[in-house]
Protein backbone atom coordinates (compact mmCIF):
# COMPACT_ATOMS: atom_id res chain seq x y z
CA UNK A 1 0.00 0.00 0.00
CA UNK A 2 0.97 3.47 -0.76
CA UNK A 3 1.74 6.43 1.34
CA UNK A 4 -1.25 7.85 -0.74
CA UNK A 5 -3.61 4.75 -0.45
CA UNK A 6 -2.87 4.49 2.75
CA UNK A 7 -3.99 8.15 3.74
CA UNK A 8 -6.99 7.20 1.57
CA UNK A 9 -7.76 4.31 3.51
CA UNK A 10 -7.56 5.78 6.69
CA UNK A 11 -9.50 8.71 5.95
CA UNK A 12 -12.63 6.31 4.44
CA UNK A 13 -12.28 4.18 7.50
CA UNK A 14 -12.84 7.31 10.03
CA UNK A 15 -15.40 8.59 7.94
CA UNK A 16 -16.97 5.32 7.63
CA UNK A 17 -16.24 4.39 11.58
CA UNK A 18 -17.80 7.67 12.53
CA UNK A 19 -21.48 6.52 10.41
CA UNK A 20 -21.04 3.19 11.87
CA UNK A 21 -20.67 4.39 16.04
CA UNK A 22 -23.76 6.57 15.09
CA UNK A 23 -25.61 4.08 13.88
CA UNK A 24 -25.15 2.02 17.06
CA UNK A 25 -26.53 4.43 18.52
CA UNK A 26 -22.86 6.46 20.09
CA UNK A 27 -23.81 9.63 19.78
CA UNK A 28 -24.38 11.42 23.59
CA UNK A 29 -25.15 14.48 25.15
CA UNK A 30 -23.47 16.45 27.64
CA UNK A 31 -25.25 15.41 30.71
CA UNK A 32 -25.02 11.59 29.03
CA UNK A 33 -21.43 12.02 28.63
CA UNK A 34 -20.94 13.21 31.77
CA UNK A 35 -22.33 9.77 33.66
CA UNK A 36 -19.90 7.71 31.71
CA UNK A 37 -18.24 5.17 32.33
CA UNK A 38 -21.41 4.80 34.67
CA UNK A 39 -24.23 4.96 32.09
CA UNK A 40 -26.88 3.39 33.02
CA UNK A 41 -29.68 3.29 30.95
CA UNK A 42 -29.88 3.53 27.29
CA UNK A 43 -29.01 0.65 24.50
CA UNK A 44 -25.56 0.42 25.16
CA UNK A 45 -25.78 0.65 29.40
CA UNK A 46 -24.67 -3.11 29.50
CA UNK A 47 -21.87 -2.29 27.74
CA UNK A 48 -20.44 0.26 29.68
CA UNK A 49 -21.15 -1.63 33.13
CA UNK A 50 -18.26 -3.74 32.04
CA UNK A 51 -16.22 -0.80 30.72
CA UNK A 52 -17.66 0.85 33.86
CA UNK A 53 -15.46 -2.24 35.95
CA UNK A 54 -12.27 -1.51 33.90
CA UNK A 55 -11.98 1.69 34.81
CA UNK A 56 -12.52 0.98 38.53
CA UNK A 57 -9.33 -1.13 38.31
CA UNK A 58 -7.73 1.12 36.32
CA UNK A 59 -8.35 3.68 38.87
CA UNK A 60 -7.38 1.72 42.03
CA UNK A 61 -4.33 -0.18 40.29
CA UNK A 62 -2.74 2.54 38.75
CA UNK A 63 -4.32 6.15 39.22
CA UNK A 64 -4.81 6.32 42.72
CA UNK A 65 -1.47 4.94 43.48
CA UNK A 66 0.44 7.48 40.89
CA UNK A 67 -1.04 10.22 42.69
CA UNK A 68 -0.36 9.64 45.63
CA UNK A 69 3.56 9.82 44.30
CA UNK A 70 3.01 12.93 42.36
CA UNK A 71 1.89 16.31 42.41
CA UNK A 72 -0.05 16.23 39.88
CA UNK A 73 -0.53 13.12 37.66
CA UNK A 74 0.10 14.20 33.83
CA UNK A 75 -2.13 11.33 32.05
CA UNK A 76 -1.89 10.29 28.60
CA UNK A 77 -5.40 8.72 27.13
CA UNK A 78 -5.00 7.17 23.77
CA UNK A 79 -7.93 6.51 21.45
CA UNK A 80 -9.21 8.82 23.47
CA UNK A 81 -12.67 8.78 21.36
CA UNK A 82 -15.14 11.27 23.30
CA UNK A 83 -12.70 12.26 26.24
CA UNK A 84 -14.61 10.51 28.95
CA UNK A 85 -11.43 9.06 30.54
CA UNK A 86 -9.86 12.20 30.36
CA UNK A 87 -12.36 14.17 31.91
CA UNK A 88 -12.36 11.43 34.36
CA UNK A 89 -8.43 11.77 35.37
CA UNK A 90 -9.00 15.50 35.34
CA UNK A 91 -12.53 15.33 37.95
CA UNK A 92 -9.30 13.62 40.49
CA UNK A 93 -6.79 16.38 39.38
CA UNK A 94 -4.73 15.39 37.01
CA UNK A 95 -3.56 16.83 33.89
CA UNK A 96 -4.83 14.83 31.03
CA UNK A 97 -4.92 14.63 27.25
CA UNK A 98 -7.27 12.89 24.92
CA UNK A 99 -5.58 11.73 21.54
CA UNK A 100 -7.68 10.28 18.50
CA UNK A 101 -7.22 10.15 14.51
CA UNK A 102 -11.29 11.28 15.05
CA UNK A 103 -12.12 14.52 15.65
CA UNK A 104 -16.03 14.12 14.64
CA UNK A 105 -18.89 15.16 17.06
CA UNK A 106 -20.10 11.69 17.35
CA UNK A 107 -18.08 10.02 19.63
CA UNK A 108 -14.74 11.61 18.22
CA UNK A 109 -12.27 14.22 19.87
CA UNK A 110 -15.42 16.99 18.64
CA UNK A 111 -17.96 15.52 21.22
CA UNK A 112 -15.71 16.05 23.76
CA UNK A 113 -16.60 19.74 23.78
CA UNK A 114 -19.50 18.90 26.27
CA UNK A 115 -16.56 18.42 28.89
CA UNK A 116 -14.58 21.31 28.00
CA UNK A 117 -17.54 23.60 28.29
CA UNK A 118 -18.04 22.72 32.00
CA UNK A 119 -14.52 24.77 32.58
CA UNK A 120 -14.30 23.37 35.90
CA UNK A 121 -11.91 20.18 34.88
CA UNK A 122 -10.63 20.74 31.57
CA UNK A 123 -7.89 18.46 29.58
CA UNK A 124 -6.18 18.98 26.02
CA UNK A 125 -7.49 17.40 22.69
CA UNK A 126 -4.86 16.60 19.70
CA UNK A 127 -5.44 14.84 16.90
CA UNK A 128 -3.33 12.26 15.83
CA UNK A 129 -2.07 8.99 16.05
CA UNK A 130 -0.61 6.86 18.44
CA UNK A 131 1.75 5.15 16.11
CA UNK A 132 3.40 8.79 15.60
CA UNK A 133 2.50 10.51 18.26
CA UNK A 134 3.07 14.36 18.22
CA UNK A 135 4.05 14.53 21.28
CA UNK A 136 7.91 15.47 22.94
CA UNK A 137 10.34 12.68 24.94
CA UNK A 138 9.05 12.21 28.73
CA UNK A 139 6.07 13.52 29.77
CA UNK A 140 3.37 11.93 31.10
CA UNK A 141 3.31 9.66 34.51
CA UNK A 142 0.49 7.40 32.70
CA UNK A 143 0.03 6.43 29.24
CA UNK A 144 -3.14 4.69 28.90
CA UNK A 145 -5.04 3.03 25.52
CA UNK A 146 -8.03 3.53 26.16
CA UNK A 147 -10.36 0.17 24.32
CA UNK A 148 -7.68 1.23 21.08
CA UNK A 149 -4.34 -0.72 21.30
CA UNK A 150 -6.48 -3.43 19.00
CA UNK A 151 -6.60 -0.76 16.42
CA UNK A 152 -2.88 -0.35 15.82
CA UNK A 153 -0.99 -1.40 12.48
CA UNK A 154 1.86 -2.17 14.30
CA UNK A 155 1.95 -2.93 18.29
CA UNK A 156 5.64 -2.83 18.60
CA UNK A 157 5.36 1.26 16.80
CA UNK A 158 2.27 1.34 19.37
CA UNK A 159 3.96 0.77 22.34
CA UNK A 160 7.45 2.34 21.32
CA UNK A 161 6.00 5.44 21.05
CA UNK A 162 4.03 5.37 24.45
CA UNK A 163 7.41 4.13 26.08
CA UNK A 164 8.74 7.08 24.38
CA UNK A 165 6.59 9.43 26.03
CA UNK A 166 6.89 7.83 29.27
CA UNK A 167 8.81 9.41 32.50
CA UNK A 168 11.12 7.57 34.60
CA UNK A 169 8.56 5.70 37.10
CA UNK A 170 5.55 6.06 35.01
CA UNK A 171 3.56 3.13 33.90
CA UNK A 172 1.18 1.53 30.28
CA UNK A 173 -2.28 0.77 30.96
CA UNK A 174 -4.23 -1.23 28.31
CA UNK A 175 -8.15 -1.20 28.82
CA UNK A 176 -11.01 -2.60 26.94
CA UNK A 177 -9.14 -4.11 24.26
CA UNK A 178 -10.18 -7.71 23.92
CA UNK A 179 -7.12 -10.40 24.96
CA UNK A 180 -7.00 -14.33 24.02
CA UNK A 181 -5.46 -17.03 25.66
CA UNK A 182 -4.45 -18.19 22.07
CA UNK A 183 -3.71 -16.94 18.88
CA UNK A 184 -5.85 -19.39 17.38
CA UNK A 185 -8.99 -17.60 19.37
CA UNK A 186 -8.04 -14.46 18.10
CA UNK A 187 -7.72 -15.38 14.66
CA UNK A 188 -10.77 -17.29 14.39
CA UNK A 189 -12.77 -14.19 15.87
CA UNK A 190 -10.74 -11.90 12.98
CA UNK A 191 -12.31 -14.92 10.47
CA UNK A 192 -15.52 -14.43 11.83
CA UNK A 193 -15.60 -10.62 11.50
CA UNK A 194 -14.49 -10.81 7.70
CA UNK A 195 -17.24 -13.58 7.15
CA UNK A 196 -19.94 -11.84 9.10
CA UNK A 197 -18.57 -7.85 7.80
CA UNK A 198 -21.39 -7.27 5.51
CA UNK A 199 -24.11 -7.99 8.23
CA UNK A 200 -22.65 -6.39 11.25
CA UNK A 201 -21.20 -2.84 8.93
CA UNK A 202 -23.22 -2.47 5.77
CA UNK A 203 -22.47 -0.29 2.92
CA UNK A 204 -19.19 0.39 5.73
CA UNK A 205 -18.08 -3.16 5.16
CA UNK A 206 -15.12 -2.45 2.91
CA UNK A 207 -13.76 1.18 4.88
CA UNK A 208 -13.83 -0.65 8.00
CA UNK A 209 -12.24 -3.97 6.53
CA UNK A 210 -9.27 -2.08 4.50
CA UNK A 211 -6.98 -1.34 7.09
CA UNK A 212 -4.83 -4.09 8.57
CA UNK A 213 -5.01 -3.47 12.45
CA UNK A 214 -4.09 -6.01 14.91
CA UNK A 215 -7.61 -6.49 15.96
CA UNK A 216 -6.38 -8.86 19.45
CA UNK A 217 -3.96 -9.29 21.83
CA UNK A 218 -2.07 -12.08 23.42
CA UNK A 219 0.07 -12.18 26.19
CA UNK A 220 2.41 -13.67 24.08
CA UNK A 221 2.24 -11.09 21.05
CA UNK A 222 2.16 -7.97 24.24
CA UNK A 223 5.87 -9.74 25.51
CA UNK A 224 6.97 -9.92 22.15
CA UNK A 225 5.98 -6.69 20.67
CA UNK A 226 7.86 -4.80 24.08
CA UNK A 227 10.63 -6.84 24.43
CA UNK A 228 13.64 -4.76 23.47
CA UNK A 229 11.54 -2.05 25.69
CA UNK A 230 12.23 -3.97 28.74
CA UNK A 231 8.67 -3.82 29.98
CA UNK A 232 7.26 -5.90 32.38
CA UNK A 233 3.58 -6.44 32.00
CA UNK A 234 0.76 -7.44 35.01
CA UNK A 235 -2.90 -8.50 34.15
CA UNK A 236 -4.76 -6.99 36.93
CA UNK A 237 -8.34 -9.35 36.58
CA UNK A 238 -11.16 -7.89 36.32
CA UNK A 239 -14.59 -8.92 37.90
CA UNK A 240 -17.03 -8.26 35.60
CA UNK A 241 -21.04 -8.70 35.59
CA UNK A 242 -22.11 -12.30 36.40
CA UNK A 243 -23.20 -12.65 32.34
CA UNK A 244 -19.88 -11.83 31.03
CA UNK A 245 -17.99 -14.22 33.56
CA UNK A 246 -20.51 -17.05 32.57
CA UNK A 247 -19.12 -16.66 28.13
CA UNK A 248 -16.41 -18.81 28.27
CA UNK A 249 -18.76 -21.45 29.73
CA UNK A 250 -21.78 -20.77 27.27
CA UNK A 251 -19.52 -20.88 24.10
CA UNK A 252 -17.89 -24.16 25.56
CA UNK A 253 -21.10 -25.97 25.71
CA UNK A 254 -22.44 -24.77 22.94
CA UNK A 255 -18.87 -25.77 20.92
CA UNK A 256 -18.03 -22.29 19.92
CA UNK A 257 -14.19 -20.48 20.42
CA UNK A 258 -13.60 -19.15 23.66
CA UNK A 259 -14.44 -15.61 23.73
CA UNK A 260 -11.91 -12.69 24.50
CA UNK A 261 -11.54 -11.27 27.71
CA UNK A 262 -10.65 -7.06 28.60
CA UNK A 263 -9.09 -7.04 32.31
CA UNK A 264 -6.61 -4.60 32.93
CA UNK A 265 -2.87 -5.03 31.75
CA UNK A 266 0.06 -2.39 33.75
CA UNK A 267 3.00 -2.22 32.23
CA UNK A 268 6.28 -1.09 34.13
CA UNK A 269 10.24 -0.78 33.15
CA UNK A 270 12.01 -4.15 34.43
Amino acid sequence: MTPLHAERGVAEFRKAYAHHRAAEGRAMSGAQLRQLPYYERGPLATQWRVRARTFDAFAQHILAPMSRRRTQVRLLDLGAGNGWLSYRAALVGAMAVAVDFRDDTVDGLGAASAYVEDGQHPFHRVVGSFDVLPIALRQFDIVVFNASLHYTLDLSVALSEAYRVLLPGGRIAILDSPFYGSDADGAEMVREKHREAAVRFGSGADALMSLPIIEYLTRARLAAASATLGLTWRRHRVWYPLWYELRPVIARLRGRRVPSRFDLWEGTVS
